[in-house]
Parts: structure tokens; sequence; C-alpha cells
């Protein structure tokens, strides 16, 4: 199947022309007239993949490989070594990042992972009333998501009745976010500070466990062709003690 017929229909279940200004989504390695037979989904391009992944293959992956320019493809350094890998077995690759979470993740995860019934969704941020004490809604994340610890900043509302969610990163979002709770990853220190401060409470869900559905959600789509679809699970960059 060429990677065009593919490419085509990923641009009707979650178009690119909808991913933000500074993103690189779409078609970052191959030719749209390349034949492939095997897809492998990854939330992460990592060395594994690349090693183990058959030779005249398609990666569709969540986070883009290849974000600023490049000046050379040369040396044993991330992303360049993985590149070079990829074009000597002729593996192309897509990326599908924020235009997959307004059409797909972003609902995915509020619905399926944690259970919740969505209000609103206005662009990256989904809305959703609850009824949770603080902790309770902490022990109810961490179950969800099978966490042993999670990081928090308790603006001292003991009775959370309205929650937003963002995938990934959404720390730059917090000064439009209308709610008691905010639940997103990768939140910095001034962030936080800024939160407490103005009574919204966040739980920092870490961007990889909230996006690690991602294979999963398209996986599904994809069963439409006759494909083998493998799913590759990327590995956590972090580790905790």
């Amino acid at each position: 199947m060429k990677i065009k017929e593919i490419y085509e229909y990923l641009d009707t279940i979650s178009p690119f022309y909808t991913q933000s200004v500074w993103d690189n989504s779409g078609l970052l390695l191959g030719d749209f007239e390349q034949e492939v037979s095997k897809v492998y989904l990854a939330l992460d391009v990592d060395i594994d993949l690349v090693e183990n992944a058959s030779e005249n293959s398609l990666f569709i992956v969540h986070h883009p490989l290849i974000f600023k320019g490049l000046k050379h493809l040369s040396g044993v350094l991330y992303p360049q070594k993985l590149l070079t890998k990829m074009i000597q077995k002729n593996i192309a690759l897509i990326a599908m990042h924020t235009n997959f979470d307004l059409s797909h993740l972003n609902a995915y995860f509020t619905s399926e992972i944690l259970g919740f019934k969505i209000k609103e969704q206005n662009e990256f941020l989904i809305y959703c009333d609850v009824d949770f004490q603080f902790e309770e809604l902490i022990q109810h994340i961490k179950k969800c998501l099978k966490l042993d610890h999670i990081r928090v900043v308790n603006a001292h509302q003991k009775q959370i009745k309205s929650l937003a969610i963002c995938t990934g990163s959404g720390g730059d979002l917090i000064s439009s976010v209308k709610a008691d709770c905010f639940l997103s990853g990768d939140f910095k220190y001034h962030q936080a500070l800024e939160s407490y401060h103005n009574k919204l409470s966040l739980i920092d869900i870490g961007h990889y466990e909230s996006e690690l559905c991602f294979s999963e959600i398209l996986a599904k789509d994809l069963q439409k062709f006759h494909l083998e679809v493998i799913i590759s699970v990327s590995k956590n960059p972090f580790q905790y003690f």
C-alpha cells in the first residue's frame, strides 16, 4: 500500500492543517509513492524501535523526531543517529502530534482512561464536571494510570467540582484555565507558584503517562487496511525511585 493512501486517510480523521504553528506533524521521512505493508505505531522513535523494525516499513508516531532545522545527519547523537539508520533501512516516518491531540488523544484519555464525562472541549482544554475531594481525585488518577507517586499543587480547594484536562505538556495554558483543578504534565516551578496563588490546584499526570495511549487509539483506526500493524511501547526516559 502506498504511503500516500495511508497519509490521506490519517488526514481525514485528524487533519494535519489543525496542528499548532510551532509543530512539525506530517510526513517527515520517506516518499508518498513508497509501498509499505508493515506499520509501527509508537509514542516516540527510539533506538530499539529502529533496530528491530523491518526494512521498507512505516513509523507513525506522536512526537515528531524532527522539530527544529538539522544542519547535518552525521554523528552519533539524537536525533541524527536515528534518522540515518532509518534512511539506511528505507523506513518512512509520519508524525501526528498536536493535530491528534485535538482530534483524538485528549478526549480518549479523559473518557476511556480516566472515565470522566466530557462537558466541553475548547481547543486543547477539556472540561469535566466532577465531585471529588482533592485527595480522592488524586487517588482516582493514581489508580487509573497505575502510578505510585504523583506531583500536585494543592491550592486549598478541598472539593473539586470542575476539572480541566490536557494531555502532554499544558503548563502554558494555565492562565486560560477556568476550573478548580487542572490535570496535565510537565508543570514548571513558576507555573505551579502562579497556580497556587490563583487558587488553581494542579495534578501533574506526566507527559509520557498521559500520551501512552496514542498507539492503541490509532491501531483501531488502521484496522480497515490490509496492513500489519505493530504497537511498539516507547520507554519513559524518566525513572522514579
